[in-house]
């Protein structure tokens, strides 16, 4: 199931798709969004529900868990390579809840690969990526946030 702001990403990909369990005709689908005011998580949902509906499941129950949060971490591999292709710069390292804030010291464009790029808005086009530039391609781009 495609993810329907990162079309290019299944919620499986993004790792928001936490958890299903099957018993007979009953399944259950847990998901978790990127974060508590995600508007896709609607959207999400009603597709889960159609997509196991039309397959046969006539008993689905799919969850919002908020815990544990959603963290970048939970980001395959092959959706981190994904976004890149897309033209989204993925998430760097390992999100660190308590400590100190970590700040980036640069982000690679995902389309010609600088490493001179600057933040232009904390908020890109949606609350979980931020907006970049680059100063080499003079493009502009989302960067998915660690969070």
């Amino acid at each position: 199931m495609k993810d329907p702001e990162v079309p290019v990403l299944t919620i499986e990909d993004l790792g928001v798709l936490r958890d299903v369990a099957v018993d007979g005709d009953r399944i259950r689908v847990d998901i978790t969004p990127t974060y508590s005011g995600c508007p896709a998580m609607d959207a999400i949902r009603d597709d889960v529900l159609l997509a196991l509906t039309r397959v046969g499941f006539e008993d689905v129950e799919v969850r919002l868990v908020l815990a544990p949060a959603w963290t970048t971490d939970w980001m395959s591999e092959d959706g981190k390579r994904k976004l890149t292709e897309y033209g989204i710069a993925p998430p760097t390292g390992k999100a660190r809840h308590g400590g100190p804030v970590r700040i980036a010291l640069g982000v690679r464009c995902p389309r010609c690969g600088s490493l001179d790029t600057r933040e232009i808005s904390r908020f890109g086009s949606t609350s979980c990526k931020a907006l970049y530039e680059c100063r080499a391609c003079l493009e502009p781009f989302d960067h998915f946030k660690v969070i």
